[in-house]
C-alpha cells in the first residue's frame, strides 16, 4: 500500500511535542487546514484494509456548524483500542510511539467549540465525527477538499472513496 504522506510534504511543519518522562520530541505534522486532517484520518482507514471510505461534510448554516464524518469498512478497533483512540501516545502502528491523527482533528474541534466522537466495532468498522462552529475564528480553513479526495482516488484506486459536501437548512 502506498503511503500518501508524499502528496502532502510541502504543507508539513516540525512541531515539539511533550514525550514521556519530561522529554520532547520531534514529530511532523500537518493540521494547517482540515483537508489535512481528512487524509490523516483517510491513512488510519487504508492501513485497517478498508475498502469503501466515504468522506462527508455538512455545513447546518442555521447553526452555524460544520460536521466532518468518515466513514470506513475497515477492520475496525476494539473496546481499549477505541478508549485510547485519541491518545497522542497510542498507536497501532508498529514501530510507532504515538499516534496523533485524532488527537489534533480532535483538538481543533474543540478549538473551534466543537468536538469529536469515535464509533468503531471489531471486524465492523469506524466512523470519526467531528464538529466544528463554522463562524469560529479558531475554526481551521477547510483546504482543498475537491483535490484531497482526487488524490486519495488517484493514490488508491482499490478503494471506493464517496464523498460529499451539502448545505442544509438556510437561515431565515
Amino acid at each position: 500500500m502506498d503511503n500518501i504522506s508524499d502528496e502532502r510534504c510541502e504543507h508539513r511543519r516540525i512541531a515539539q511535542v511533550p514525550a514521556r518522562g519530561g522529554r520532547s520530541e520531534s514529530v511532523d505534522v500537518a493540521m494547517e487546514d482540515l483537508s489535512l486532517h481528512i487524509l490523516d484520518i483517510v491513512e488510519n482507514s487504508l492501513r485497517a484494509h478498508a475498502r469503501t471510505v466515504e468522506i462527508r461534510l455538512i455545513h447546518d448554516r442555521q447553526e452555524d456548524f460544520l460536521t466532518l464524518e468518515i466513514t470506513d469498512d475497515g477492520e475496525g478497533m476494539d473496546e481499549a483500542e477505541l478508549k485510547r483512540a485519541t491518545d497522542p501516545f497510542f498507536s497501532t502502528k508498529e514501530g510507532k510511539r504515538t499516534g496523533l491523527g485524532l488527537a489534533f482533528l480532535a483538538q481543533a474541534a474543540e478549538e473551534a467549540e466543537g468536538d469529536l466522537k469515535v464509533e468503531s466495532r471489531k471486524g465492523g468498522g469506524t466512523k470519526v465525527i467531528a464538529s466544528f462552529r463554522m463562524g469560529h475564528i479558531d475554526r481551521k480553513p477547510l483546504g482543498d477538499l475537491e483535490e484531497t479526495v482526487k488524490c486519495l482516488k488517484a493514490t488508491h484506486p482499490e478503494v471506493d472513496f464517496r464523498y460529499e459536501f451539502r448545505h442544509e437548512r438556510e437561515e431565515q
